[in-house]
């Protein structure tokens, strides 16, 4: 019997609902292996400003730094749109505290869920991509970062800034994760009107000479946003700076008709294998939603996101690889079945509750 020690945050909005969902799923993972979770939570986010009067305090990240792996739900809310610090530097702490420079975000569209997107069934058949996003660097984290006011009226500057060993970090863990697919890696950047996307550029064709096996092809940001809608079955794997991927994912969700749909890892490096072991690695795990405040509390919220970052959980930082895929059928079995939750039901389609289509995945994973 295996014991892995998870801090769960949940933060706010229908994040403790969607962590509360993968807490059941795990638990069922856990009877049927025999593992022992041991469960810590804390608040971060909203609701830690309420309580502690600052969104993340340094012993919760702490404790995120010791524990086997961190299940996030999501911060924020108009209730703190003027707070002094906002909920969402919660989340950015923790990515830059633990390390996490590499967010994995897959965007597939199931078989039988065509119809739920926008995006014509046609152009969203088929499609299985991964979005990996810079997550410790650029506009979000570089210096200077201030407003201020002048004669001539208020100003604010953010600054994009990235180092070659940023960059090139990501991007082998942008091939590396190809070489794992069909080995396509697009990278994307504004190489034509910016001088990190052209640095972005040329580190990247440097990198490609270690992967003769793996197909790199380059993409402007807002080209790429195009090509993600008209033809998103070309992409295999993206790689990108952090703004970038932040945008483009959730631009991507469309295809899968909701952002409740899409999980995340946030990590430190890819597993190796090595000497017969799989090596885990630090991990923060969070669908990739916002706090959806409006359905908070009403058993509304689509679990799914937070199912399957769950299972990127059980395969980078616990090392259970057939537990994951067991989760992920279970995932995969409901929604062939029909199941939707309000966010991705079509017109007249039954409504499932968060509770009913968490009980369905759990069916599933019990009987294996």
């Amino acid at each position: 019997m295996a014991t892995f020690n998870i801090f769960v945050l949940p933060g706010d909005g229908v994040g403790p609902e969607v962590t509360g969902a993968s807490q059941r799923v795990l638990d069922t993972v856990a009877s049927r292996w025999e593992h022992d979770i041991v469960y810590s939570s804390d608040l971060v986010g909203g609701s830690a400003i309420d309580e502690y009067g600052e969104p993340l305090r340094a012993e919760t990240l702490e404790k995120a730094k010791t524990s086997d792996a961190v299940l996030f739900g999501s911060v924020g809310g108009p209730k703190w749109d003027n707070a002094p610090v906002r909920p969402e530097a919660a989340i950015l702490g923790l990515r830059k505290g633990m390390g996490l420079f590499g967010n994995i975000r897959p965007v597939k569209v199931f078989p039988g869920m065509e119809s739920s997107s926008p995006v014509k069934d046609e152009r969203v058949r088929g499609t299985d991509m991964i979005i990996l996003r810079e997550l410790t660097g650029g506009l979000y984290f570089s210096k200077p970062k201030r407003r201020w006011t002048t004669s001539r009226g208020r100003r604010g500057v953010d600054t994009l800034l990235y180092t070659e060993q940023e960059i090139a970090r990501i991007v082998r863990m942008g091939f590396e994760l190809a070489r794992g697919r069909r080995k396509k890696l697009t990278s994307v950047d504004k190489a034509n009107v910016m001088e990190t996307g052209r640095l972005w550029h040329a580190i990247a064709d440097e990198i490609s000479k270690e992967y003769p096996d793996v197909e790199l092809s380059h993409a402007l940001a807002d080209s790429c946003a195009m090509q993600i809608i008209t033809n998103p079955r070309q992409f295999d794997v993206l790689v990108m700076e952090n703004m970038f991927g932040d945008i483009l994912s959730d631009e991507a969700a469309v295809l899968t008709a909701s952002l409740g749909m899409l999980p995340s890892a946030s990590l430190a490096a890819l597993p190796q294998t090595g000497g017969g072991r799989r090596r885990k690695v630090r991990g923060l795990y969070e669908p990739i939603h916002g706090t959806a405040p409006d359905i908070a509390g009403q058993g509304k919220a689509n679990p799914i996101g937070s199912i399957l970052s769950m299972s990127f959980m059980l395969r980078y930082s616990l090392g259970l690889a057939k537990e994951a895929d067991a989760v992920d059928a279970a995932v995969e079995g409901v929604l062939a079945d029909g199941l939707r939750t309000a966010d991705i039901a079509a017109a007249g389609q039954k409504v499932a509750s968060t509770d009913e289509m968490t009980d369905a995945v759990i069916e599933r994973v019990s009987k294996g």
